[in-house]
């Protein structure tokens, strides 16, 4: 793919053109874009968050929202819907498709495709397309549950190495097997010892990439250390038996050991009705750097700072894993910081050579963009730039070629 690129080589693929149909609060919407910083204001319940739902369903899973497809479709719709995005690509543009479309047989089935042709699933368009996001309901991830940040971690691995959602699935679909095995009695150990080894292989492969991801990920971060930002540097580790094996053994090695452990912990395991060792159970640690302070501890603010910190970290790191510089998608991301800060993290994002997309209820606090950024204002059913550099407001059922 001949993406638009920069004097490094470096891919920046940019979204030039936004469609939806039938998406949430928009019937239809045909929305054009020529700034790699696009900002969407609009009071809420408007349909900010929407647009950026859209984009992030161009990765595998669920999207930002991590909510069942069937919910995104527009109320008073059909029941289904389709995005489609046109990344600019120098001369030429690539245009990639998802949705949900009705069934001959009833209910409805997930599409995707690229230039119109169909694809077997999302992961076929990170060959085109890298999403980082960040939003509210990521607020509490330092204090939340062990299972928030675990998520939060594949989602950082996904981001790099597009194989890995699968991998997840697969995991969870072969201990799910496995614990139907272990309460049944009668079971045949040769089954248990297939579907243990099967588990073994692609377990230790999950842990692997969490591993090599965060130890890349701190590496990029000790490079960049910086005392004067206000966003702090991540202190990063994993917590997990089996991410600690693949730490010291080679791969077959440490199957071969996992596969004992599962093997001795059948009974335990039955008694528990899950497994208890293995990556399913295991935990990102995140340590405020400056102040070697666990973040679960650090002030409310502090946290959503470390955060914002550790994201702008992982799009450096998926720019240098990928050669292809990721849009980052920021949900509310001034609402919590004051003048200052937002500014610090506008000339933050400016560095970065990928595409901004930011969400936020107040025009005010994105004021300063006014001359580097699309400044779009969203109104139930509407779409179009702010009063201060236009003073129309389109029908989102428009074609907003001018926007």
């Amino acid at each position: 793919m001949s993406e638009h690129c920069d004097a490094t080589g470096l891919a920046i693929p940019l979204v030039r053109r936004l469609i939806l149909s039938d998406f949430r609060s928009y019937p239809a919407l045909d929305l054009s874009l020529g700034a790699k910083m696009i900002v969407v204001t609009g009071e809420n319940g408007a349909g900010k968050t929407n647009l950026i739902e859209a984009l992030s369903l161009f990765t595998p899973g669920r999207g930002l929202r991590r909510v069942e497809l069937a919910s995104c479709a527009r109320a008073e719709g059909p029941g289904g819907f389709a995005v489609s995005i046109e990344i600019e690509t120098g001369a030429e543009r690539v245009q990639l498709g998802t949705g949900l479309v009705p069934r001959s047989e009833g209910g409805f089935a997930r599409q995707y495709r690229i230039e119109r042709a169909p694809v077997g699933s999302a992961r076929s368009f990170a060959d085109h397309l890298r999403i980082v996001w960040l939003t509210p309901a990521q607020d509490g991830l330092f204090a939340a549950s062990p299972g928030e940040r675990r998520r939060f971690l594949d989602r950082l691995v996904l981001c790099v190495d597009a194989e890995h959602g699968a991998r997840v699935t697969v995991l969870e679909r072969a201990l799910r097997n496995r614990n139907r095995q272990l309460e049944d009695h009668y079971a045949d150990s040769r089954w248990l010892d297939a579907t243990e080894k099967e588990i073994a292989e692609i377990a230790v492969a999950v842990a692997a990439a969490r591993v090599e991801t965060v130890a890349r990920l701190r590496r990029l971060i000790d490079e960049s250390r910086d005392t004067i930002t206000p966003f702090p540097w991540a202190d990063l580790e994993i917590r997990g038996d089996l991410e600690r094996l693949v730490g010291e053994r080679p791969a077959l090695e440490a199957e071969e050991l996992y596969r004992g452990i599962l093997r001795d912990n059948r009974r335990r395991d039955a008694a528990a009705g899950r497994a208890l060792v293995g990556p399913q159970n295991s935990d990102l640690l995140v340590r405020h750097g400056p102040k070697q302070a666990d973040a679960a501890r650090s002030s409310t603010g502090e946290q959503k700072a470390l955060l914002v910190g550790l994201v702008l970290a992982h799009a450096r790191l998926v720019a240098r894993a990928t050669q292809t510089a990721p849009m980052i998608l920021l949900d509310e991301i001034a609402a919590h910081f004051d003048a200052s800060r937002r500014v610090a993290l506008y000339e933050e994002l400016a560095a970065l050579p990928g595409q901004i997309w930011m969400t936020g209820a107040e025009a005010s606090a994105f004021s300063g963009l006014a001359d580097h950024a699309d400044l779009l204002q969203v109104r139930p059913g509407l779409v179009g730039r702010l009063a201060h550099q236009s003073d129309r407001i389109l029908p989102a059922s428009d074609s907003t070629s001018d926007v």
